[in-house]
């Protein structure tokens, strides 16, 4: 994956990945994902970015909190449209950007969990600034999970398949 030496942050668009890896017939291992990264580097920070709408994802958020990440959080905002369907507001693109411009003069590699498209600029961003940048997504479905434009900005693509025996694990019922 990278170089044994390199200082690397993993930022994890929650919702993104969780929707990917049940696109793909998995969940994620999250003690085996981080030690993937770990062997290839120095994982000086792992975010998990997520919305919360109740407190289902509350013993996962809490793991991961006493397991090395650090998990960014807000409430989800509930509206209704003009046909009475309920939808739910929750982005956190925002916050991810602002830890990895933070982040970035302190790592020399970026990986992004990630397949939104509104994140190029910020992959952009943070490459002018020397951080050599792995976005990982999928290809593997039927669409996409990855925007073009994002894979294309991407140093590396790693599609989230290929991870699959490295961080993987059957879907819990």
């Amino acid at each position: 994956m990278s170089s044994g030496s390199s200082r690397i942050s993993l930022f994890i668009d929650g919702a993104n990945l969780q929707s990917t890896a049940k696109a793909l017939g998995f969940d994620i291992d999250y003690r085996r994902l981080l030690q993937e990264f770990d062997s290839s580097g120095e994982v000086l920070r792992a975010f998990y970015y997520t919305s919360v709408i109740d407190n289902s994802v509350r013993p996962l958020l809490d793991w991961l909190n006493y397991n090395g990440y650090t998990v960014v959080t807000k409430p989800a905002k509930e509206s209704f449209d003009t046909d009475g369907r309920r939808r739910i507001k929750g982005k956190m693109e925002i916050e991810l950007a602002v830890d990895a411009m933070e982040m970035a003069m302190q790592i020399d590699e970026m990986v992004l969990f990630s397949g939104d498209g509104g994140y190029r600029r910020l992959v952009e961003a943070v490459q002018r600034r020397g951080v050599r940048v792995m976005v990982v997504s999928s290809v593997s479905t039927q669409p996409p999970m990855i925007a073009d434009e994002l894979r294309r900005q991407a140093d590396i693509f790693t599609d989230l398949l290929t991870l699959k025996p490295l961080i993987g694990r059957m879907p819990s019922r």
